[in-house]
């Protein structure tokens, strides 16, 4: 019987691997990766939104760049939509709080009060969400004031300076003069008085060392 002719074996496709790293770089860029605050997002919003399907990590950080770059430059028209929408997604959770609430008052209290607390936790959240809106539209104006005085009834206030006051305070101290005789005058009293002649020429005066004349 003729041989029946067997066809070689294939060889299986190739597949896409990553070319092969040194340990060091490829733990620096894994560092890089878990520092890197888009990244870190992608991921939590692929895992939160795991009913979409498949989500690709690297388009999710491009769209997340490109609007982080919207916001360095000014612009914010995003971030007034995503807090609008959350003020809505937030208003529509508490009225599902409250009305669960409802359902379990008079029968069970400890559910109802959480229930209360909860949607009265996502009002003040909805709250939070329209006063961030209300500053990024109206920007609160930078003001210093110097001091502000409040009084409801007699009440003296000193508006000077800490430094007006503070010089106020300063003891005025005379300067350390060497004592010089003059005309008239005796350093001591018991000492003679020397005589001298009238229009006498001025000669120089020594040179005083503080730390052997201390008695003078």
């Amino acid at each position: 019987m003729p041989k029946k002719q067997t066809s070689p074996p294939q060889n299986p496709p190739e597949q896409a691997t990553e070319p092969a790293q040194p340990t060091e770089d490829r733990a620096t860029m894994m560092a890089q990766i878990v520092l890197y605050p888009t990244a870190q997002a992608a991921v939590t919003l692929s895992k939160y939104n795991e009913e979409c399907g498949a989500l690709s990590l690297n388009e999710l950080v491009k769209q997340l760049g490109e609007q982080v770059q919207r916001v360095k430059g000014g612009r914010l028209e995003r971030s007034e939509e995503m807090l609008t929408a959350q003020a809505h997604t937030l208003d529509a959770i508490f009225h599902v709080l409250a009305r669960r609430a409802v359902l379990n008052m008079g029968e069970c209290m400890g559910a109802c009060e959480t229930y209360l607390k909860l949607a009265l936790r996502a009002q003040s959240q909805c709250r939070s969400s329209w006063e961030a809106i209300a500053a990024i539209k109206n920007p609160p104006l930078a003001g210093y004031v110097k001091q502000a005085n409040i009084a409801h009834g007699h009440q003296q206030v000193n508006n000077a300076s800490a430094s007006d006051a503070s010089r106020a305070r300063e003891t005025e101290n005379p300067p350390n003069q060497v004592l010089e005789q003059h005309d008239g005058e005796r350093l001591d009293p018991r000492a003679p008085q020397a005589a001298g002649a009238t229009d006498s020429d001025l000669e120089t005066v020594g040179t005083l060392n503080r730390s052997k004349n201390t008695r003078r």
